[in-house]
């Protein structure tokens, strides 16, 4: 900026005025270079920053029902048959290396009181689970849906996680409880205890009859 302001044409005859003109000309340039300096970098932190909320939060899983009941109910089924033999490597070996972190006998202290219930889940492979959170994919990755099993007396509710492996999913977290279910017959109303007159009743009396005249004829 400055050669350009030496090079104007008539510098020579008046040099402080050409000196004093690329003075201002540098004063005038340098506020409008910084502005067009920080408008960039801000837009640019502005969408970093809005990249990052979009990615912290979780988003719908492309998974179709038939994908949901074959997640839900394969997990289910390999958990009831390691609560009926007591045997939970098969199930260990199923889930993702994270899962895996849990060895076969500590899979069998955390299900124990399924065993001592004797919970049977067999027969939730002709029940259709009902979702109360849709499948979604977590910021870290991970596949999670909730829902429950319409059985009854009661009924079983589940909360499960699943991480990628080799392009296919794989149990990360199994959770399930029970709670009442099927529907609950009504309360039947008390009938109310009729009211009784602190009056006392009143005594009898004659009562009199018209005289039919011709009664006497």
């Amino acid at each position: 900026m400055r050669r350009s302001c030496l090079k104007g044409g008539k510098s020579r005859s008046h040099p402080i005025a050409a000196a004093a003109f690329c003075a201002l000309a540098l004063m005038s340039a340098t506020p409008a270079f910084a502005q067009t300096q920080r408008e960039p970098a801000a837009a640019q932190k502005s969408s970093r920053t809005a990249a990052a909320r979009e990615a912290a939060r979780p988003r719908p899983a492309d998974i179709d029902r038939n994908g949901v009941l074959i997640l839900v109910k394969s997990v289910m089924l390999a958990l009831d048959h390691a609560n009926k033999t007591g045997n939970y490597s098969v199930l260990r070996d199923l889930g993702s290396p994270s899962f895996q972190v849990n060895t076969a006998a500590r899979l069998a202290e955390i299900f124990a009181w399924q065993r001592q219930q004797r919970l049977d889940l067999a027969g939730l492979v002709v029940l259709d689970p009902q979702l109360t959170l849709l499948p979604q994919i977590e910021p870290g990755g991970k596949l999670h849906l909730a829902g429950f099993f319409p059985s009854t007396p009661m009924q079983v509710n589940f909360e499960l996680a699943y991480e990628p492996v080799n392009r296919e999913w794989r149990v990360f977290a199994i959770s399930v409880r029970l709670s009442a279910g099927g529907p609950q017959a009504p309360e039947s109303p008390t009938a109310e205890a009729p009211q009784v007159s602190q009056e006392p009743p009143q005594a009898p009396t004659v009562a009199v009859l018209p005289v039919n005249p011709k009664a006497g004829k």
